[in-house]
């Protein structure tokens, strides 16, 4: 199995997420593996994609591990909620693996 610190590496969520220090380099790690986790959980194993990763797919995981990242609890209390849509699926579904039975 691929590391998904190969695909997306620490620096470059940190990066993304805009984290400067390296206090939470252990949750983000686990955040990018369980990001992982569940794009494979809709496009199959990224083992299986041949040639380059796909950008949107690279991004989906970034994407999805800042979700989790700023999002820790299931409910948000004191504030006014509202849904923002991620675009998540519009970034794996291109790649996603279909299967029925």
């Amino acid at each position: 199995m691929t590391n998904t610190l190969s695909i997306v590496s620490l620096a470059d969520l940190k990066a993304h997420l805009n984290v400067t220090t390296d206090d939470d380099d252990a949750l983000l790690t686990g955040m990018l593996e369980t990001a992982r986790g569940y794009v494979e959980s809709w496009c199959g194993p990224l083992d299986d994609i041949a040639g380059a990763m796909p950008a949107g797919l690279v991004h989906a995981l970034k994407l999805y591990a800042g979700h989790l990242y700023e999002n820790r609890e299931t409910v948000n209390i004191g504030n006014i909620v509202s849904e923002i849509p991620m675009g998540l699926f519009d970034l794996i579904n291109p790649h996603r693996k279909w299967a029925f039975g």
